[in-house]
């Protein structure tokens, strides 16, 4: 089945500031990869059996990368609704737990939450076997990360570096070029996000090569390997 992803301003690689941007762009998905990227009038006449997703005034990029999975999947606690504790990560929550059980739930809710804010790949290394698991069934890009005593580095508090106490929300420490994870290109994995952009007079800071900034705060949609995981309802 073909879909086809259509926005305002489609950003395949916003980490180089010489890639080429697309207004009214799209990406053609089949079978999980970009099958072509284009000009949306171009893709919708070449495939008119595509089912489109039209996200309006928005930005599709390559998903994001958090840096700090391994803190927050492995040290702090996702808490669960029926706690009323809001949903914000618990430091330290999981530092000495060994119940199997509550580090995995809690794992699967703070990857979905990943998800929320258009996070496609996380950093670890993931220890735990409850922790690992969740990582690999949510379809997230696991990276490799410190091990051993470099993981002490987590207890540090250092935004942005690996293994690091982190927010949920690669945007909300980050800008756009820094925090992608790789390139949309043909024939690679379709694993993308789709902002909201902040407006013209608060977006020169964070823009690639001058293009509108997305808004942090969380995605409207979140794509991995070509099935749309997150939509902000």
């Amino acid at each position: 089945m073909l879909t086809l992803h259509r926005a305002a301003l489609l950003l395949p690689d916003p980490a180089d500031p010489t890639a080429p941007s697309l207004a009214d762009g799209a990406v053609l998905v089949r079978d999980g990869r970009i099958a072509a990227l284009g000009r949306y009038a171009e893709q919708a006449a070449g495939h008119p059996e595509a089912r489109l997703r039209d996200w309006g005034e928005a930005l599709l990029t390559p998903g994001l990368l958090n840096p700090a999975g391994h803190w927050l999947l492995e040290h702090a606690y996702h808490p669960d609704p029926r706690e009323e504790i809001g949903d914000a990560p618990v430091p330290g929550g999981l530092s000495a737990a060994d119940d199997a059980t509550r580090c995995g739930a809690s794992a699967r809710r703070g990857l979905q939450r990943m998800l929320g804010f258009g996070v496609t790949a996380v950093a670890g290394p993931f220890e735990r076997a409850a922790v690992r698991t969740a990582v690999t069934r949510s379809g997230l890009t696991a990276l490799p990360g410190p091990s051993g005593a470099a993981c002490e580095s987590c207890a540090s508090g250092v935004p942005g570096a690996v293994g690091a106490a982190g927010p949920l929300d690669p945007l909300a420490v980050r800008p756009l070029a820094a925090a992608v994870h790789g390139r949309l290109t043909v024939g690679g994995p379709a694993d993308f996000a789709v902002f909201a952009p902040l407006p013209a007079a608060g977006a020169e800071a964070a823009a690639p090569a001058g293009h509108p900034a997305p808004r942090p705060g969380g995605s409207l949609a979140t794509v991995l390997a070509g099935r749309l995981v997150h939509r902000r309802r």
